[in-house]
């Protein structure tokens, strides 16, 4: 038995429906699914359906981006409670920051000869938490790039033309607020964040844990993600990161998590 707690829909950035996330998961032996978008727990209620209908586990979540000391972070909640007031209310807050962000890289786009219609970019994001790669498909579909990863490497990359700041909540603030929503907060892909230093730290202000398990990790990172985690007494969790076909192809599947540690997951969950 497997799971994969790390997907993404077109509630945020993905291409795929809760739906078609649901039925990919299915077809490849999938017993257990979370949706984590950006900011949003929208498209919950949609996978959870679809995933009652496949007779596949889902648990609820969410990726929070995040800064400790200025260095930027990704903050997965697991097993929340997406009716919980104060997280639709800070949730609300950043899909709003995420707006004004894409009205702003669209702004500074037109300003280097690069007339987008933020219309257009909007309708193609058709979700409450629009990010970079809709501005990347609009870059695309109106012939400025040839591709998504050449919309990014020109255009959207910190430093780039396009690229616009945005406000971002506190690792502990996030921490915190999961936690008040009855979950657990765990670092995503931290072989990637390059943040070691941090972990302990982050841990004693009530981290539960790591995703070991991921795309990008190489088996020597993920065994080493995996001492720290039994060093540290944190959870393990593992996904595939997709966006659908953003990135080219579907990582779905590419990652298994063993169903053993989402057990430890939703045990962790409930004592909290």
């Amino acid at each position: 038995m497997f799971a994969d707690l790390h997907l993404h829909t077109n509630f945020s950035d993905g291409t795929f429906s809760p739906e078609e996330v649901a039925r990919r998961a299915k077809g490849l032996g999938f017993s257990a699914i979370s949706l984590t978008d950006h900011d949003t727990v929208d498209g919950c209620p949609r996978m959870h359906t679809a995933c009652s209908d496949l007779g596949i586990e889902f648990i609820s979540g969410c990726e929070f981006t995040v800064e400790r000391d200025g260095c930027e972070l990704h903050m997965l909640g697991y097993n929340l409670d997406i009716e919980n007031l104060r997280l639709l209310r800070v949730l609300r807050k950043y899909q709003e920051i995420r707006r004004n962000r894409i009205h702003e890289m669209v702004i500074r786009l037109k300003d280097h000869g690069i007339p987008l219609k933020i219309g257009r970019v909007m309708e193609l994001a058709n979700c409450d938490a629009p990010g970079r790669p809709h501005v990347g498909r609009a870059l695309v579909e109106g012939g400025y790039c040839r591709n998504m990863d050449e919309a990014f490497q020109r255009y959207l990359k910190k430093g780039k033309p396009g690229w616009a700041p945005k406000e971002i909540m506190t690792a502990s603030v996030a921490i915190d607020l999961i936690h008040d929503a009855g979950g657990v907060a765990v670092m995503a892909h931290p072989g990637i964040n390059r943040m070691d230093d941090v972990i302990s730290e982050l841990t004693s202000q009530g981290m539960d844990g790591l995703e070991c398990f991921y795309t990008r990790h190489s088996t020597a990172v993920r065994e080493h993600y995996l001492i720290m985690c039994k060093q540290l007494g944190l959870l393990v969790t593992g996904g595939s990161d997709c966006h659908g076909e953003n990135k080219g192809r579907p990582l779905i599947g590419g990652v298994k998590l063993p169903y053993e540690y989402v057990r430890k997951i939703k045990t962790a969950a409930k004592v909290a």
